[in-house]
Parts: C-alpha cells; sequence; structure tokens
C-alpha cells in the first residue's frame, strides 16, 4: 500500500446443478464450480477481490425458473448491500431462462454488482462483456427448448408403441415390466372400482352425489 485505499470487492460464488445424482459424493459439481470460482477470485487479489465465505450452492434445482432458496438468499444479500461481485463458473449455472436473467441482472446492475463468468472470461461492467452475455444466455436458452422438445418426442415415440412413460399410473392399472421397458397393464380389482363410479355417474348424471356415495362406501 503507498497511501491509497484499495477498494474491496466481496465477492459471492453462485453454483447450480440441474439434479441430486453425484451430490452426496465427497467432491461434487458444485464444489468444482465453486473451487473454479474461488481460484478465479484469487487471481484478482491486486484488485482487491476477496471470497466471502457464505455458499450459495443450489443441488438439485433446475435453472429454467427463480425458485431455488440459495439464489434467494444471494439476491437479498445483494438487496442488503453486502456482495459487490458474483461469480460464477458458467453463465447457465445462474439462469437458462432469458427472462429470468434480465430481472437478475436488473437487480445486479440496481446494486452496482457486477457479475463474471469463470469459463467465459468476461463480466458486465464493460459494455462488450454484457453484450456477450446477452448472446450466450440466448443460445442457453436455445439449447434448454431443445432438450425439452426431444424429451417430449421420446416420451410421445414411447407412448405410442404401448410402453409406459413414467409417473405414477392410474387407477386401474399397474406398470409391469417388458421388453425394452414397462407397460401398462389392467389390474381386475382397480377396474371394477372404475367401472362402478361410471356407473353411478350415469345413474345420478351428477358429480356430487356419486362422491358422497364413494364415501359411504369407503
Amino acid at each position: 500500500m503507498t497511501g491509497k485505499t484499495r477498494k474491496i470487492v466481496r465477492c459471492a460464488v453462485y453454483t447450480r446443478k440441474s439434479t441430486e445424482e453425484g451430490l452426496e459424493q465427497d467432491f461434487n459439481s458444485l464444489d468444482a464450480q465453486r473451487e473454479a470460482g474461488e481460484s478465479y477470485v484469487a487471481s484478482q487479489k491486486a484488485e482487491g477481490w476477496v471470497c466471502l465465505p457464505d455458499r450459495y450452492d443450489d443441488g438439485g434445482f433446475t435453472g429454467g425458473n427463480m425458485d431455488r432458496p440459495a439464489l434467494r438468499r444471494l439476491l437479498a444479500d445483494i438487496e442488503a448491500g453486502q456482495i459487490d461481485c458474483v461469480v460464477v463458473y458458467k453463465v447457465d449455472r445462474l439462469s437458462r431462462s432469458l427472462m429470468d436473467f434480465a430481472r437478475i441482472v436488473e437487480v445486479f446492475e440496481r446494486q452496482d454488482v457486477s457479475f463474471v463468468s469463470v469459463t467465459q472470461h468476461f463480466n458486465t461492467t464493460h459494455s462488450m462483456g454484457r453484450l456477450t452475455l446477452n448472446v450466450l444466455l440466448s443460445f442457453a436458452q436455445f439449447e434448454r427448448e431443445i432438450i425439452s422438445e426431444r424429451t417430449r418426442d421420446k416420451i410421445a415415440a414411447t407412448r405410442r408403441k404401448g410402453k409406459w412413460s413414467g409417473g405414477h399410473p392410474l387407477l386401474g392399472y399397474d406398470v409391469v415390466p417388458s421388453p425394452g421397458g414397462s407397460k401398462l397393464a389392467v389390474n381386475a380389482d382397480e377396474a371394477e372400482r372404475v367401472r362402478t363410479v361410471f356407473d353411478l355417474y350415469l345413474e345420478h348424471t351428477r358429480i356430487t352425489p356419486v362422491v358422497r356415495e364413494l364415501d359411504r362406501r369407503g
């Protein structure tokens, strides 16, 4: 120090993983992301960067919405003026939705908080960084939509083949193993109950008396 006071930049490392798979390991994806973030902050020590000890880890949460506990805590701490810079491994760790990301960046800008992506080498303190960010986020959202379309197509193809595509089976059916996957099979006892429900509706032609009768029968 030569008489000048160096500004301390308080950095929060945010990590996210879409699934809980592997989180039980001693060193998981969240740990790897945080280690990369801490190393980047350490490389900026000469600029006054320090890594905050608080962990903002969302394990098993999608980036398609903002319903994440660590993200909510991060934004609350930003609003409280406790953070100067947010560090992530990749842009899509923070959000995969362009609309959500715009809302998050609005909070950053309002509190004069910068945003840094370790692997994509940019920050939002520069106009070029903001432009690059929007481009990268657009591709992240495109990738998410492509994955969703592929998943829907796979489920539809599975159903066309008479295979079970997952979820909780409806009353009257059981899931049974079959070559190449599972399929639905009629449960004889439950099927009789289903037929009774429909017969009662044909008799009463209204839902309420049917429900009352089913409750009476237990």
